[in-house]
């Protein structure tokens, strides 16, 4: 039986850690040669020696995402170097804290240079790639944040939820051409990210007390989910807007406590 990503070119942002190195590390498992996009090539080394020493395939893109030339650039680069670009996850976040009445603008607007922006850039850049090879698939990653709102966190709340909204728009321009967009929803998931938040024994029990499944998700089970949007299973799907979050965004009586 073929791998199911087997001769696929697929390009990750954030792949450095978390759910972004998970992902490409299954990738790899799947077949596919795995494009690492991250801003420190230290880490994209580390996850390219993990998939190199599985036997599969991993090439480093350094690239801020929040640098349009930068980040255009390494997506036309590789569709050049292997003449053509099946897949990309838009997985780079960036995120302030803080209150809004205390908010400068300057905070405000970098919760969205590399989340929403980023986004942008990488979705416009693909689906022009993917219309000339006759189809592909996109998977942006947003957050339970986009779908409630989170308090202290006004801008990321609201740049996931425009990633939500902005893909659905993607999906429709681009099914005709082939081309699926979907979105990945994360609720808390243990990676370097949300290492402060999980940080004490205390506040991770109180996180995990309003998830109905009574704990917090894996990278590796996000990646399960990225990884069938983008396969050729799921060949059928877009527009869609998938919740991997041990049922957080299901319970209302959680969200209303």
């Amino acid at each position: 039986m073929s791998k199911r990503l087997q001769g696929k070119i697929a390009f990750v942002t954030g792949a450095g850690s978390g759910i972004g190195e998970a992902t490409a590390l299954r990738f790899a498992e799947e077949g596919a040669t795995v494009v690492l996009c991250g801003r420190r090539i230290e880490p994209l080394q580390g996850v390219q020696e993990k998939i190199r020493t599985q036997g599969g395939q991993a090439e480093i893109a350094v690239a801020d995402v929040s640098d349009e030339q930068a980040y255009v650039g390494a997506l036309q680069a590789t569709a050049q170097r292997h003449g053509r670009l099946d897949i990309l996850v838009n997985n780079a976040m960036a995120y302030t804290w803080g209150g809004i009445d205390t908010m400068t603008t300057a905070d405000w607007h970098a919760n969205f240079a590399t989340t929403v922006d980023g986004t942008f850039w990488g979705t416009r850049t693909a689906m022009q790639l993917m219309k000339e090879q006759g189809g592909g698939s996109i998977v942006n990653i947003a957050s339970i944040c986009g779908l409630f709102g989170t308090a202290w966190m006004a801008g990321y709340s609201a740049a996931k939820a425009a990633v939500i909204n902005f893909s659905r728009a993607a999906a429709s321009e681009g099914a005709p051409h082939n081309i699926r967009c979907n979105v990945i929803i994360p609720g808390v998931v243990d990676t370097p990210a949300t290492a402060g938040m999980l940080g004490d024994d205390k506040t991770r029990t109180n996180t995990e007390k309003v998830i109905p499944m009574k704990r917090v998700g894996l990278p590796v089970e996000l990646a399960n989910a990225i990884l069938f949007l983008a396969s050729d299973e799921a060949s059928y799907v877009t527009g869609a807007s998938l919740a991997v979050d041990g049922g957080r965004g299901s319970d209302l009586y959680t969200v209303l406590d």
